[in-house]
């Protein structure tokens, strides 16, 4: 793995520290502003007797943090890559199941939730692209 250009080394980090980043916002909101995430999303007041926002963002946790383990060593350990691609697939499915089973759902919330999906597609093939290239190299 010593001969990843300085280029591709940085673009990589960038790439899953803005992963992580992004994560961690999501997951804060969850958290720490629920009801800024029912006004951004629902146009709503929070309720949410059954936990399930805070599940989500429990779930972003995890992202955060197997995305940071792979930013530390995915230099030395680039199967961290198709790991973080793996978790970036299992949200698939979810945002599009979202929109169409809310009741409210705002115009950002729609956007958001509507370009997550394949986002995350995207990201996943970059990763799994990366890793690729890194095995080339060996």
């Amino acid at each position: 793995m010593n001969n990843i250009s300085t280029k591709f080394k940085l673009g990589m980090n960038l790439f899953l520290f803005a992963l992580v980043v992004l994560d961690v916002v999501l997951s804060s909101l969850c958290f720490f502003a629920p009801e800024t995430w029912f006004q951004l999303f629902h146009g709503a007041d929070y309720v949410d007797p059954q936990g399930l926002l805070r599940r989500t963002g429990a779930l972003w946790v995890a992202f955060s943090l197997f995305q940071f383990i792979a930013l530390i060593k995915w230099t030395s350990q680039p199967y961290w890559l198709v790991v973080v691609a793996g978790i970036r697939l299992t949200e698939v499915f979810s945002d599009w199941t979202y929109i169409y089973f809310a009741e409210n759902v705002t115009w950002y919330g729609k956007m958001g939730l509507f370009i997550a999906p394949p986002g995350n597609v995207v990201f996943a093939v970059i990763l799994i692209k990366a890793y690729m290239c890194l095995q080339r190299e060996d």
